[in-house]
């Protein structure tokens, strides 16, 4: 460790004042990473119950921390790359200017670095706020002086993404499994998607089917999830839930699949079928939590259903499983030899789906 903390202390269970700590967990990347970050915040509740607990994320992954009970504050601020078009890019630096001269006044007592390997922006912000003590993770064989708690990071290390984070915490003497990741639906958001689905019948259980991925090689064709979902239904007496990033694809800042979805609600036209886009994340976590299980590539969505304890049937591209699988939730990953999507036949998700229906049956959430 640098700074001259010692592993055999527990740095977190007292400040200088004697008062219950205030912990700052820094987490600036995407969706998926936030949710698994999720077990180190509840592993950090459970261990100081009564510390004051905040988090600094963005605003595109804010809404996996809401209604988190082991959360104290969220803060939020804007990237540059998701401001709308009428926003300059000015005011987007003098809101986080603002947001951390807010932060500078909480006093916060310890920053966490929340990302596997070191991440000098992510420690530019714990500096700035003012964090007495700063924990994080430094390459092997480096010294980063400006790391109060300073723990080595082997990048060669094969590791899921949950238990990289939660590595974090052997500094504070928390060791063993992380828990499971948690996300927290809101309830008028799910009560209006439940509303429409009410629509096609009460009794059947419900596939949400997500078509949404950034990466190329992420990306399943519209025709693959339409046969797909033509073959389900023929199979089974279920409802579907069409989940996708709305917009259009050409998009330079926020790039949709409207087109793709469109093209597969057209093929599943007969089908109890309910086109959902989802326009904000808050949206697309409510729709999850309806779903007896999910059909979706991997990303932030999987992440999600994984965090609602959801049956996933996964497709991988060049992402690798071992790191970013669905962590303890009952799944079946699919990955072509190729790592590239558009190689991942029907029949062979047809064959996944069917083997993710029988090893659990489907419970109901309207019963």
């Amino acid at each position: 460790m640098s700074g001259g903390a010692s592993m055999d202390l527990d740095p977190f269970s007292k400040t200088g004042n004697g008062t219950d700590p205030r912990i700052l967990v820094i987490r600036r990347d995407n969706i998926g990473d936030l949710v698994c970050t999720t077990p180190l915040i509840s592993a950090l509740r459970e261990r100081f119950p009564r510390a004051h607990i905040a988090a600094l994320v963005n605003t595109y992954n804010e809404a996996v921390l809401a209604r988190n009970p082991a959360v104290n504050a969220v803060y939020a601020y804007e990237k540059g790359k998701h401001r709308g078009e009428a926003r300059s890019l000015l005011s987007v630096y003098v809101d986080r200017l603002r947001l951390i001269t807010k932060l500078r006044k909480e006093g916060f007592d310890y920053a966490i670095l929340a990302t596997p390997g070191f991440e000098p922006r992510s420690l530019r912000f714990a500096r700035l706020i003012g964090a007495r003590h700063v924990l994080g993770y430094a390459e092997l064989g480096k010294v980063h002086s400006r790391l109060d708690i300073a723990l080595p990071y082997d990048r060669g290390a094969v590791a899921h993404e949950v238990e990289q984070v939660f590595g974090l915490l052997r500094a504070l003497g928390i060791n063993g499994p992380p828990p499971p990741m948690r996300v927290f639906p809101d309830a008028g958001e799910r009560r209006s998607i439940e509303q429409a689905l009410s629509r096609m019948g009460r009794d059947t259980p419900v596939v949400g089917v997500h078509i949404s991925a950034r990466r190329r090689n992420q990306q399943w064709p519209a025709e693959n999830f339409a046969a797909l979902v033509r073959a389900i239904a023929k199979q089974h007496a279920v409802r579907f839930l069409l989940l996708w990033a709305p917009g259009e694809a050409e998009n330079p800042r926020h790039p949709g699949d409207d087109d793709k979805a469109r093209a597969v609600a057209e093929s599943g036209k007969g089908l109890p079928l309910l086109p959902c886009p989802t326009e904000a994340l808050s949206r697309l976590i409510a729709a999850l939590s309806l779903c007896d299980c999910v059909v979706c590539t991997d990303g932030g969505a999987m992440h999600l259903a994984a965090a609602l304890d959801k049956p996933i049937l996964c497709f991988f591209g060049d992402s690798p499983p071992e790191r970013w699988r669905p962590w303890k939730a009952p799944h079946e990953l699919l990955q072509p030899a190729s790592r590239d999507l558009s190689d991942l036949t029907v029949e062979e998700a047809l064959a996944g789906f069917e083997r993710l229906w029988r090893a659990r049956p489907l419970a109901h959430p309207f019963s």
